[in-house]
C-alpha cells in the first residue's frame, strides 16, 4: 500500500469556509436549532462526557469533521437501554461514529482483579456505571436500531485494541474482532484523523462503506481480491510466519478465529506477526478469518507530520465541558485542564503498555508555536489557572523530536522497540530540542512554574544530564515518577524494560541535580505485581531491593492483560510471541493467573503492611527461605504478628529504628 498519505490540512471541504464553528458541537436539538441546522451529517457516540478539549479523542474528531464543512453533534453517555437516546439528534446523513471513549470500557470499569469501580473519571461527579459493559458493541447495536440504513464507523481505543480476535481478560475467553460483534461497517484503528476525514468525505460523495478498503487504518469484512498473493502465517507447524517480502500486492493471513479460540501457539502466533506489521513504512495488510468472512485490516496510518499536529491542536475548542452538565466536576477534565500535549506515540515498546499499539512507535510532534499558543489560551482562557502548568508531556515525557536518524532505515524495521535490549545507534536521543521547549514555555507571561508529571523514560534521560539537570532545577514539584517496573531481569525481559542499573544511574543523577538546585525532592518508582514471566523469588528479591533502599509503596499495580498486549497473549496462551512460534517450538512463559499467587506477588511489594506478613511468612518457608523471617534489617517480615492485624494475630515484636523509609502511593503523593 502507498506509504505517502493525503495531507490533512486540504483546502477541500464538504460546506463553504463560511460556516462557523460553533461554541460546542450540539448535544440537542435545541443547540441544532440555534445554529440552524435541520440534521446533522455525522453523530458521534461517545461513552465519555462531552469535553470539548483536545485531550479528549471525541472533541478532536468532532471539531475536525467540523473544519472539513461538515455538522456534526455529539451522544455523550447515552442510556442505553433503548434506541431513544440515539434518536436525539435525528439521523445522520453519513454516518454514527461510535466509541467507548478515552479508555477501553473494561478497563475503565473493573480492577485487575476483576472487582467493580464505583467511579469514572470521565463521568460528572465521578459516578460510575454511566457507561455499558463493552460499550462501543452496546452503543453500535442501538444506533443499528435507531437506524439501521445508517453506517456505523467504530473508533477510539476500545475498538483499536479489539480489531482482531482477542483475548477477554474479564470473560476469561477468545472474543471475536469488535467490528463482527458491533455489527458496524468499518472500524478505524489508532490515530484516525485521516482516515476519518478521507472516510466522510467519500461517504458524501456517495461512496457504499464497503468501497473504503483502500483507506489506511482501516478494519472491514472482504474477501481477498484475486490479484493478491496470500503468505500464509497460519500453519503453525511451520516456521514461516509471513515475514519474507514478496513482489507485488501481498497480504498475510492471520491463524483464524477458530483457530486462536482452540489453539493458544495460534493466539501467539497471531499477536506475534500483527505487532511486527506495524511499522506504517513497511506494514502489509492483514486477513483472518472469522468463520464465512474474512477479516482485512490495512496498514496502520501514515503519522501526522507537525504541521497536521498543529492544525489539529489548533481547532477552535471551547476547552471546557459542555454547559450541560452545569457545575458539575469531571474528574479528567480537572486533571487535565491545565496541562498540554506535546507529542504523540512511544517507541519504547513495553508489552504490558497498550501506547504503541495504538498510537505507534514513531513519534509526531507539535511545534513550538502550537504548543506556546496552547499555554496562553489556558492562562487565558481557563477558569482557575494560577499560573502552574500541570504537566508538559505525552505518553512518554521525554520523546520529543526523538527519531531514527535515516529515515530509509526507520521505514525498512520492524523492531517492536527502539531502546530494547539496548538503545538503537540509529536513535536519535538528543534532548536538546526538549530543553529549548521547556525554556521557552517558562518564559510565557503569566505562567509561574511549568511541570513534568508525564512518566519518563530514564534510560533516556541519563544520555543527557544537561536534561536531567534542567528537569529537576526548574519542572519537578517535590516527587518525580518513574517506571523500572521490575529489579529482576526475568520479568524485565517479558516486559522489554530496562536493567535495574539504569534506573540506578538516572537516581544518581537525579539527586545530585537536587542537591545541586538544594532541592529535596524524591523519585517515585512504580513496579508491577504479577507480569508474565515473574516468579515467585522474583517478587522476593523486588521486596528485598525496596526494604534495601526503603521504598514502602502503599497502592501497587498488578498486571492487568488488556486487549492485544503482547504480555496479554503471554498471559493467555504461556508462550513468549517476541520469539518465534510453531507447534512444538515455541518459547514458553510461566504466567502468574491464580488470585492466591497473583495476591501473594501483591503482597511481596507491600512487604511492610502486617496484613500481609502471615501469607509472606507462609510462602518464605515454602520457598525454603525462613531466613528472611525476623527483626534484623536484611529479613523480609517480623517472625511475631502484632495484634488485631493479619490472619493470626500475636504478640507484638520490640520496634526497631533502622532509619527513615519513603512512603509513597502510586499517584505520587509522599506520606509523612
Amino acid at each position: 500500500m502507498d506509504t505517502q498519505a493525503t495531507s490533512l490540512i486540504s483546502p477541500t471541504r464538504h460546506r463553504p469556509h463560511s460556516a462557523k464553528a460553533a461554541p460546542f458541537l450540539p448535544m440537542s436539538r435545541a443547540e441544532m436549532t440555534a445554529l440552524g441546522w435541520d440534521a446533522c451529517d455525522i453523530v458521534l457516540v461517545t461513552g465519555d462526557a462531552y469535553v470539548d478539549h483536545p485531550s479528549f479523542g471525541m472533541a478532536i474528531i468532532g471539531r475536525l469533521l467540523e473544519a472539513q464543512g461538515f455538522r456534526v453533534g455529539i451522544i455523550a453517555q447515552p442510556d442505553w437501554q433503548s434506541a431513544e437516546p440515539f434518536k436525539a439528534l435525528g439521523k445522520p446523513a453519513l454516518f454514527f461514529g461510535v466509541t467507548g471513549g478515552n479508555m477501553d470500557s473494561m478497563v475503565n470499569r473493573y480492577t485487575a482483579d476483576r472487582r467493580l469501580r464505583h467511579d469514572d473519571a470521565y463521568t460528572p461527579g465521578g459516578e460510575g456505571g454511566r457507561r455499558p459493559d463493552r460499550c462501543s458493541i452496546v452503543y453500535s447495536q442501538r444506533c443499528r436500531e435507531a437506524y439501521k440504513d445508517v453506517p456505523i464507523v467504530l473508533g477510539g481505543i476500545e475498538a483499536s485494541l479489539r480489531r482482531i480476535a482477542h483475548y477477554d481478560y474479564w470473560s476469561e475467553k477468545v472474543r471475536r474482532s469488535i467490528l463482527a460483534d458491533a455489527k458496524a461497517d468499518l472500524l478505524l484503528y489508532g490515530n484516525a484523523e485521516r482516515a476519518v476525514v478521507e472516510v466522510a468525505n467519500r461517504l458524501a460523495a456517495g461512496a457504499a462503506p464497503r468501497e473504503l478498503d483502500s483507506i489506511r487504518g482501516v478494519a472491514l469484512f472482504r474477501r481477498v481480491p484475486d490479484h493478491y498473493t496470500e503468505l500464509p502465517a497460519d500453519d503453525l507447524d511451520s516456521a514461516d510466519e509471513g515475514a519474507a517480502r514478496q513482489p507485488g500486492d501481498t497480504v498475510i493471513r492471520l491463524p483464524s478465529y477458530e483457530q486462536v479460540e482452540q489453539d493458544r501457539e495460534a493466539y501467539a502466533r497471531a499477536s506475534r506477526v500483527l505487532h511486527r506489521e506495524s511499522n506504517p513504512g513497511n506494514a502489509r495488510a492483514l486477513v483472518q478469518r472469522h468463520g464465512d468472512r474474512d477479516l482485512w485490516l490495512n496498514p496502520p496510518p501514515i503519522p501526522l507530520t507537525s504541521e497536521e499536529m498543529d492544525a489539529v491542536y489548533d481547532l477552535p475548542y471551547a476547552r471546557a465541558p459542555h454547559p450541560s452538565y452545569g457545575d458539575a466536576k469531571i474528574p479528567s477534565w480537572d486533571m487535565i485542564k491545565f496541562s498540554v500535549m506535546i507529542m504523540r506515540g512511544c517507541f519504547g515498546g513495553c508489552t504490558f503498555c497498550s501506547i504503541t499499539e495504538h498510537e505507534g512507535r514513531i513519534i509526531q510532534n507539535r511545534s513550538e508555536g502550537s504548543i506556546l499558543r496552547e499555554i496562553e489560551l489556558i492562562r487565558d482562557k481557563t477558569p482557575g489557572f494560577t499560573g502552574v502548568i500541570s504537566d508538559i508531556g505525552g505518553p512518554t515525557a521525554n520523546m520529543y523530536r526523538m527519531a531514527c536518524k535515516d529515515p530509509k532505515i526507520e521505514a525498512a524495521c520492524r523492531l517492536p522497540s527502539c531502546v530494547f535490549p539496548d538503545i538503537c545507534p540509529n536513535l536519535n536521543t538528543s534532548h536538546d530540542e526538549l530543553i529549548r521547549l521547556y525554556r521557552k514555555v517558562r518564559e510565557v507571561k503569566g505562567v509561574k512554574k511549568v511541570m513534568v508529571a508525564s512518566g519518563l523514560r530514564y534510560d533516556l534521560a541519563v544520555k543527557s544530564p544537561e536534561y536531567v539537570k534542567e528537569l529537576v532545577t526548574h519542572h519537578v514539584g517535590g516527587y518525580l515518577k518513574i517506571a523500572p517496573e521490575h529489579t529482576e531481569r526475568g520479568p524485565l525481559d517479558k516486559m522489554m524494560k530496562p536493567g535495574i542499573g539504569a534506573y540506578d544511574r538516572f537516581k544518581e543523577m537525579f539527586d545530585a541535580a537536587a542537591k545541586q538546585a538544594g532541592k529535596k525532592y524524591y523519585l517515585i518508582p512504580y513496579f508491577i505485581a504479577a507480569h508474565p514471566g515473574t516468579t515467585d523469588e522474583d517478587m522476593m528479591n523486588l521486596a528485598l531491593w525496596l526494604k534495601k533502599n526503603r521504598y514502602r509503596a502503599d497502592q501497587v499495580q498488578t498486571f492487568l492483560p488488556s486487549p492485544m498486549a503482547t504480555a496479554t497473549a503471554m498471559y493467555h496462551t504461556g508462550v513468549n510471541p517476541l520469539r518465534g512460534v510453531r507447534h512444538g517450538a515455541s518459547d514458553k512463559v510461566e504466567a502468574v493467573k491464580g488470585l492466591r499467587q497473583r495476591r501473594l506477588h501483591k503482597a511481596f511489594l507491600r512487604y511492610h503492611d502486617p496484613d500481609n506478613w502471615p501469607v509472606l511468612r507462609e510462602a518464605l518457608k515454602k520457598m525454603g527461605r525462613a531466613d528472611l523471617i525476623g527483626s534484623r534489617p536484611d529479613q523480609l517480615v517480623p517472625a511475631h504478628q502484632p495484634p488485631g492485624t493479619g490472619k493470626a494475630a500475636g504478640t507484638p515484636r520490640p520496634m526497631r529504628r533502622t532509619g527513615r523509609t519513603q512512603r509513597f502511593t502510586t499517584k505520587g503523593v509522599p506520606l509523612p
